[in-house]
């Protein structure tokens, strides 16, 4: 009982302080309950962090394997508010997925973190895929620019040959850099099913069809997406 109660205490301090020097204060464990179950089958151990002065809500849902892990956070669209006092939408939402290589045994590193923001179309696809379904999706982050074709990103979703999960992948050229990064996270049947019951719930959020219901949220609560995940969405178009 004691190397477990020393096990955790080492994991929460690589939580609050490795992740949080690496910038990635998207992550979980920033501010709101994490859940555990690594390495310890059929235990879960919770660690609460308070939430910060203006009480957002980071809920990202993570999946951490042996090579790399991934991490999904819903980003709301950005409105214009027009002279009329009606909101049009300025830029639609995303679901955000951030990728990041393991380095060690529960050790990731958040400095070569790599992202790729699914639109509401792609999301759609994602929801629709059956246990043997397969899709790619590409972006370039330069398009329509002078920067065209210097950066190729591709996120490969490819069913388990059983049909009992599957591997979503993200490959990252960057001919600028001379670089080229992969990152394949496996997923059991049940992780796709998470991922994917979240990508429906969200995706009227993203749309932004949750103000046509609720228009009384106006500007003043949740009228703009928060600064961490606006500048995370930005970063997929950077690397």
């Amino acid at each position: 009982m004691l190397k477990l109660q020393r096990w955790l205490s080492r994991n929460q301090l690589f939580e609050q302080v490795v992740c949080k020097k690496a910038g990635h204060v998207d992550h979980a464990f920033g501010s709101h309950p994490f859940s555990s179950g690594v390495g310890i089958p059929g235990q879960k151990f919770t660690h609460t962090v308070p939430k910060n002065e203006n009480d957002r809500v980071y809920a990202a849902y993570n999946v951490y394997k042996g090579k790399a892990g991934v991490s999904m956070f819903p980003c709301l669209p950005t409105f214009t508010k027009l002279e009329s006092g009606s909101l049009v939408i300025d830029r639609r939402g995303s679901i955000l997925l951030t990728f990041f290589p393991a380095i060690g045994e529960r050790k990731y590193d958040w400095t070569k973190k790599q992202f790729f923001s699914l639109n509401p179309t792609e999301v759609g696809t994602l929801i629709s895929l059956g246990p043997r379904d397969s899709c790619e999706f590409f972006h370039d982050p330069g398009m329509l620019s002078s920067t065209a074709g210097q950066v190729r990103k591709s996120l490969t979703i490819k069913a388990h040959a059983d049909g009992n999960g599957y591997f979503i992948s993200l490959n990252v050229v960057d001919n600028t850099q001379s670089t080229k990064e992969f990152l394949s996270v496996p997923f059991t049947a049940g992780e796709f099913s998470v991922m994917k019951t979240a990508c429906s719930f969200a995706l009227p959020h993203i749309l932004g069809w949750d103000r046509l219901t609720k228009p009384s949220l106006g500007m003043e609560k949740g009228f703009q997406p928060n600064k961490v995940n606006r500048e995370g969405l930005s970063l997929e178009w950077k690397r």
